[in-house]
């Protein structure tokens, strides 16, 4: 039975929240009757090898995290919150946001069910995000507030039909592509010394504007831009 009516939005037609076997909070898609219910899960072993990667990992250095453990850090484009719970357990401080109300509802599942787990340590990481549901273009960032800010616009679809890829297919129908992320970084870029970008390996710069230090990863790269003003 649905948690969530579908409302009579287009991006959210056809989709409901609804209890998984499991017991967690599920999105499904009515028109993909034979796909399970998407989750957010902080607490699979999955996330526990993202974290077991320890501070050295691309991600972590892409926002600073091996010289600032206790950073705080502003994720503008949550999605499953995968991304924002590993920099927690590594001991950054994460402020979330989320402008999809059902992807922020399994956030917000997510992070209770964290919260109520019996690791001591995934607990307390999970009271380090803050989740907020809103448009980051609207939100309004606090000068010096942050230490890093951090962005991972949806990916192009390559049409393959892994797990991952069912995922970002479900998140991609309900919420869209992130078509404004040019105009989200170019907002960013004066806001924090670190504004970092998850980019496919081969993809253009967001904007067309080049970072000032690039890692790369076999799949992926981090665009990594040091303050600066927004280029005219």
């Amino acid at each position: 039975t649905p948690l969530i009516n579908q409302t009579p939005d287009e991006h959210v037609r056809g989709f409901s929240l609804v209890s998984t076997d499991e017991g967690a909070l599920g999105l499904q898609a009515e028109h993909r009757p034979e796909w399970k219910p998407v989750s957010a899960d902080w607490l699979s072993s999955e996330m526990k090898r993202r974290i077991s990667g320890g501070r050295k990992q691309l991600l972590s250095r892409a926002v600073g995290l091996r010289a600032k453990p206790e950073a705080r850090i502003l994720d503008v484009t949550g999605g499953l919150g995968r991304d924002a719970f590993t920099l927690a357990a590594l001991g950054a401080n994460i402020t979330l946001l989320e402008r999809q109300p059902m992807v922020v509802a399994l956030l917000r599942d997510a992070q209770q069910r964290a919260r109520n787990c019996t690791d001591a340590a995934m607990e307390l990481s999970a009271d380090r995000v803050c989740i907020i549901g809103t448009d980051a273009i609207d939100f309004d960032v606090p000068p010096d507030e942050y230490d890093a800010i951090y962005m991972d616009p949806m990916y192009p679809s390559h049409g393959r039909r892994s797990l991952p890829q069912k995922e970002m297919q479900l998140l991609r129908e309900l919420a869209g592509d992130d078509i404004d992320a040019d105009e989200l970084l170019r907002y960013l870029l004066p806001k924090a010394p670190r504004v970092a970008v998850k980019r496919p390996a081969k993809a253009p710069c967001l904007a067309g504007i080049e970072p000032d230090v690039v890692l790369r990863g076999t799949q992926a790269r981090y665009d990594i831009y040091l303050q600066r003003k927004v280029p005219e």
